[in-house]
């Protein structure tokens, strides 16, 4: 059962359309990536479909409603979240209380916020960090907080752009094993991620998009092998 369903989404800016005519289904508990070279619409499409921007023409249908014109906030409350490329914890808030941030989504106790925020910060293996100030941990902290953050918003689907960027090999693959323990606990996802092996671990199935439009779609392992996908990325051929 498809839990997102894109139909025909474009998004223009002035005459520029950063995405064009993209459509695609979302099934229920799969890891989906989103890959494609640098300025090919892929945090836009994120923007669309989590109510940041309206699109200009199609619609995103999420659980079997129909998201146009919603709110972020809005779309939260009904299950959809994401992350953004550019962490920005609240420095000067304990790396507990940023997560309760988020699980207020989901109450108004604050006492039953902190059960889910030191649930989430488990998980994602911080909850040794809770007292300490969230300005205080490194890169690879900080992205682990930030998906605990929105996994404290209990959502239904996460969208996790670029949350491995920036990170070491090391880091990395923590982040890895997160989004496939985030699988395992019933969350569907849609990833998007330039380390080609990382999102051939992760993905059920692969998007491309280039100069805004679907290039691609299809199960990792024809995805590696499509001729236009190793053009768009490498270049033509001499």
């Amino acid at each position: 059962m498809a839990i997102l369903e894109i139909r025909h989404v474009s998004k223009f800016f002035g005459g520029l359309a950063a995405n064009s005519d993209v459509s695609f289904e979302l099934a229920e508990g799969m890891v989906m990536g989103l890959i494609g070279p640098n300025g090919a619409g892929k945090t836009t499409l994120f923007n669309c479909i989590t109510g940041y921007y309206p699109p200009s023409t199609g619609e995103v249908i999420f659980a079997g409603r129909r998201m146009n014109g919603l709110q972020p906030n809005r779309v939260c409350k009904l299950g959809m979240v994401r992350t953004w490329q550019k962490v920005r914890p609240l420095t000067n808030l304990s790396v507990l209380d940023n997560v309760i941030v988020g699980a207020l989504c989901r109450t108004n106790s604050v006492k039953r916020a902190g059960d889910i925020a030191a649930e989430q910060l488990r998980l994602v293996r911080l909850d040794h960090k809770n007292a300490l100030a969230a300005g205080a941990l490194p890169i690879g902290e900080r992205k682990k907080l930030e998906v605990a953050r929105v996994l404290a918003t209990k959502p239904k689907l996460l969208l996790l752009d670029e949350v491995m960027g920036g990170l070491n090999p090391a880091e990395s693959e923590e982040i890895i094993r997160l989004i496939l323990d985030i699988r395992r606990a019933g969350i569907t996802q849609m990833v998007i991620e330039h380390d080609m092996k990382a999102i051939m671990r992760l993905s059920d199935r692969i998007v491309v998009l280039n100069s805004g439009a679907k290039l691609a779609e299809g199960p990792p392992e024809e995805i590696v092998r499509d001729p236009r996908v190793i053009e768009a990325y490498l270049g033509p051929g001499e």
